[in-house]
């Protein structure tokens, strides 16, 4: 966008430049200093561009004539692409502004009476086709294994379920049993939870046994011949999305020679674009196999429970977000805020302690501004609840936070809570003892909040990550299809909420926009290099032709 001509002037009207210096001889038989100055550069210009034209080079020049006065423009004055204004030069995201927005749009906010029932409107279909899970389970016996496949899956929750599903996929390819798989410790989340704390060990096996054999342990005969440690065990170090076909040809001849291999690590080893069967097994795995442990479903049931019971004013439907601004995201973005002092120091310690050196590289330069204008600040809760506002979610929306521990959240959560009173935490939901046995586990604490947001009317996103991508793909396989989700443009947001002088009417209008474009984007077919769990149609789903008008599924489902 331009806005050369919005450039201010130095105090002359006029809208043509003076007259040329060669005409003034008329008016004056002394032209002045100021004006012979003129005439040299004038000609000079001339001269250059006379020669550029003659020698045919201005087709090179004027792309690089034209960047430099831009940059020389871009540093003096800068174009305000909300308003249509031009302020001072102060990029836009270096200053962390939305409280400034907020307490200009409070008021208006708060007597809007235009604002609709937004779950209740939000996201009607029209009539058409919906689609409905459909992955065939294998009903006869399994051919002799041709060895044992042990796999470390790093990473949180969602990282390791994404370890756990393609390790499936591997072991039922290439004929192999697989070693119910071993978590790493991650020096991030810290913690130390085996695969039987987090997910019902016994029906993962069954779902899976006319598929792909599951076993707990190697059998000791075998572990002999590697004094029965796993670390001499042949580890295959495989590259980020290796092709099925690597498994084949490279991994399968070693492991009939060893019969048990090692993968280390294992996590996004299989590339999305894979053959029918495999992913199958993918389907098969993550939508039926991998269901969380008794105790987590219990504790999980209760909360959504406790959610609809509070929702009753909006028939048992409530929203779930899913908010990333814990102390290490907020660190690892390297994004500035309004803490101040206090602020820059723990960012830095949380830096130093998390990526030891990673940011104090000689020639690292942390750019804030930049990062909040290409859209990787992660939203604090008062930007996540002007957003909400102005789509349409008024006062009596019952919210549930899926989030770790907010940074200085006495003072981040304030206004959150001001725009949204309803609004629950599991930590608000339900009793210390309740949540003692997970409180210090945060894969089991995900685990939570990702079956309560699971069974929520709509989801919202704030930031990327496997989290978000894991609970779109299952809400689509669980609701016909179609996910109410919203997944805001943070590149558009940091400029609505860098402008101060924004309306409300305005910011409405574009926060409106923002959801519709949400809703176009509900039900999407897999493309051949999407993720599986994001996108399950058409693999693990098949097409009907059910004609429906409004889907409440999600409000009968959990």
């Amino acid at each position: 966008m331009h806005a050369k001509n919005r450039l201010p002037t130095s105090g002359n009207n006029s809208p043509s430049p003076p007259a040329s210096p060669r005409h003034l001889h008329h008016r004056s038989s002394k032209p002045s200093g100021r004006f012979t100055h003129r005439s040299f550069l004038r000609r000079f210009s001339r001269f250059i561009l006379s020669v550029l034209v003659r020698r045919q080079r201005v087709l090179l020049f004027a792309p690089l004539l034209y960047l430099s006065s831009m940059i020389f423009y871009m540093g003096t004055v800068q174009f305000d692409a909300v308003s249509g204004s031009i302020r001072p030069s102060m990029a836009v995201g270096s200053v962390y502004r939305s409280p400034e927005l907020y307490a200009k749009l409070r008021h208006e906010m708060d007597v809007d009476n235009s604002t609709a029932d937004a779950i209740s409107t939000l996201w009607k279909r029209a009539k058409g086709t919906d689609w409905r899970p459909c992955i065939d389970k294998s009903s006869g016996g399994l051919p002799e294994s041709n060895g044992y496949i042990y796999i470390e899956a790093n990473g949180g929750l969602n990282q390791q379920r994404t370890s756990i599903c393609n390790a499936v996929a591997v072991a039922g390819f290439l004929n192999a049993t697989l070693v119910i798989p071993n978590f790493h410790f991650h020096s991030i989340w810290r913690d130390p939870s085996k695969f039987s704390d987090i997910y019902d060990e016994d029906f993962f096996i069954k779902t899976l046994e006319n598929d792909v054999r599951v076993v707990n342990t190697i059998p000791k005969y075998l572990m002999e011949r590697f004094d029965h440690n796993m670390s001499n065990v042949i580890n295959f170090k495989i590259k980020a999305w290796a092709p099925i076909r690597y498994y084949k040809d490279t991994v399968l001849p070693r492991l009939l020679e060893e019969k048990v291999i090692r993968i280390s690590p294992f996590a996004n080893r299989l590339s999305f674009d894979a053959p029918p069967s495999v992913q199958r097994l993918r389907c098969l795995a993550n939508y039926e196999a991998l269901q969380f442990s008794k105790s987590i479903l219990s504790i999980s049931e209760r909360l959504v429970s406790r959610m609809k019971d509070r929702s009753v004013n909006n028939g048992g439907k409530y929203i779930s977000v899913h908010l990333r601004f814990e102390e290490d995201m907020v660190a690892f973005s390297c994004c500035v805020y309004d803490g101040g002092k206090r602020e820059v120091e723990d960012m830095k310690a949380a830096r130093e302690r998390g990526w030891r050196g990673k940011f104090t590289k000689p020639g690292r330069v942390l750019q804030p501004g930049v990062n909040r204008v290409n859209g990787k600040c992660p939203l604090t809760p008062l930007e996540v609840g002007l957003m909400l506002r102005g789509m349409g979610f008024d006062k009596s929306t019952s919210i549930f936070l899926a989030s770790g521990q907010i940074y200085n959240s006495e003072r981040y959560m304030a206004p959150l809570l001001e725009m949204f009173p309803l609004l629950q935490t599991k930590e608000m939901l339900v009793s210390s003892q309740e949540l003692a046995p997970y409180k210090n586990y945060s894969s089991r604490m995900a685990a939570i909040d990702y079956t309560v947001c699971l069974h929520s009317e709509v989801f919202v996103t704030t930031q990327g990550g496997n989290f978000p991508h894991f609970l779109l793909g299952h809400r689509r396989y669980l609701f016909n299809g179609h996910a109410k989700t919203i997944r805001p443009d943070k590149r558009k947001l940091a400029l609505y909420f860098d402008n101060p002088n924004i309306g409300w009417r305005t910011f409405k209008r574009h926060m409106l926009g923002m959801r519709a474009h949400s809703d176009s984007k509900g039900m999407e077919l897999k493309r051949p290099n999407d993720s599986i769990y994001s996108f399950p149609c058409p693999n693990c789903m098949c097409h009907t032709n059910t004609t429906i008008e409004d889907s409440n599924t999600s409000s009968t489902q959990g």
